[in-house]
């Protein structure tokens, strides 16, 4: 299997990740906020919400993508025993600790801005992610150990002649076709906890590895066809902004999510396949910084929406907060602390090993 990093991988995690936390800022300054659970400021910025619906149909998507392409790699030396267990601990350990123990801050911090009753509730929250990941590793584990052993068959060779095409990765929409047709998401973008979420999700996780799986010939269509895919996209969005109102039929937003996410893959792999030393610190950085966003976000707006500015430096305000708080506490915190270490998915390890480990030139993605 295919043992070279690829930083534009790492590198697209990261930045979907950051996309999330400017997401999530954008959503207190909508009308609709409370609705699902988010402090709300009384004064709107509704215009950021129109390039956040360009945003939202393949962010997520996108982190299900390079998901099941991090399985890809992890896979390379772990039976299906060593594979499970590593996840687990990666995986469900974060997730079931976040559920009993993490989520429920930023809900604290929500009952404390509206002066409502204190009450412990725990819940997924932003971690549903979590629980759907490792539920297709667990789902998918025998399909992906039968294709590793038969890496030299047939299936493969004819993944890869077809992933040869400029339509080829296109070719894999029809899925995501059937699936909003049969599922009915609305809106398109809601994942979060649906079952929607969950079959887009898993389709997602399932051919992000086949990508990988497939070999250069993928990457090298991605990199060829980047701009058609994305030219394609942005037709698409114009036609979703100027005719439905940012929400389309479900099959042509799965269509636009695909075109979007390929030109991404494409741009990432002629630009961001390289290595550095901030990608080794913010591949680190980033998972327990999602772990923990929220209620540092939530204590943000708790502070910040009440003073007397403007509402657009609200949100420039809550955004730094969110940025310089949650890198302060995964630094001299989640990082420094052992036994926390492995509760926010990162290695067992002292700093002092993480720190020759991220400079290692061998390290592969996992």
């Amino acid at each position: 299997m295919e043992t070279q990093r690829r930083h534009d991988i790492d590198w697209l995690r990261v930045i979907a990740i950051g996309l999330l936390l400017i997401y999530h800022i954008a959503i207190i300054f909508q009308p609709w906020a409370m609705f699902i659970g988010f402090i709300r400021s009384d004064e709107l910025l509704e215009g950021l919400w129109k390039p956040m619906t360009m945003l939202n149909v393949w962010r997520i998507p996108l982190l299900f993508y390079v998901s099941g392409m991090g399985l890809y790699f992890a896979m390379r030396k772990r039976n299906w025993k060593q594979l499970l267990m590593e996840r687990t601990k990666r995986i469900l350990l974060p997730f079931v600790f976040g559920f009993v123990a993490i989520t429920t801050l930023h809900m604290f911090i929500f009952q404390k801005y509206y002066n409502l009753p204190l009450g412990y509730y725990p819940h997924a929250g932003h971690l549903w992610f979590l629980g759907n990941i490792f539920a297709y590793v667990v789902l998918l584990m025998p399909l992906f150990f039968y294709l590793k052993k038969n890496e030299h068959g047939r299936f493969k060779k004819g993944l890869s002649f077809i992933m040869s095409y400029g339509a080829g990765p296109l070719l894999i929409s029809i899925f995501f076709i059937l699936e909003a047709l049969v599922v009915k998401p609305q809106p398109f973008a809601m994942y979060a906890q649906t079952w929607h979420g969950f079959f887009l999700g898993l389709l997602a996780f399932l051919f992000g590895f086949l990508f990988v799986y497939s070999g250069k010939t993928f990457w090298q269509t991605v990199l060829k066809w980047r701009w058609l895919y994305i030219g394609v996209a942005a037709i698409l969005y114009g036609i979703r902004y100027l005719e439905f109102a940012t929400e389309a039929p479900g099959y042509l937003m799965a269509i636009e999510s695909n075109c979007w996410i390929f030109g991404v893959f494409g741009l990432g792999y002629k630009y961001l396949n390289r290595p550095s030393k901030i990608l080794s610190y913010l591949s680190q950085a980033a998972y327990p910084v999602y772990i923990i966003h929220m209620f540092v976000l939530y204590a943000g707006a708790m502070l910040i929406l009440p003073m007397a500015i403007p509402v657009f430096l609200k949100f420039i305000a809550i955004t730094a907060f969110t940025v310089i708080m949650s890198y302060l506490i995964y630094e001299f915190i989640l990082r420094r602390i052992a036994f926390l270490r492995p509760l926010f998915g990162l290695k067992w390890t002292s700093k002092k090993f993480e720190n020759s480990k991220l400079h290692s030139p061998d390290i592969k993605l996992e």
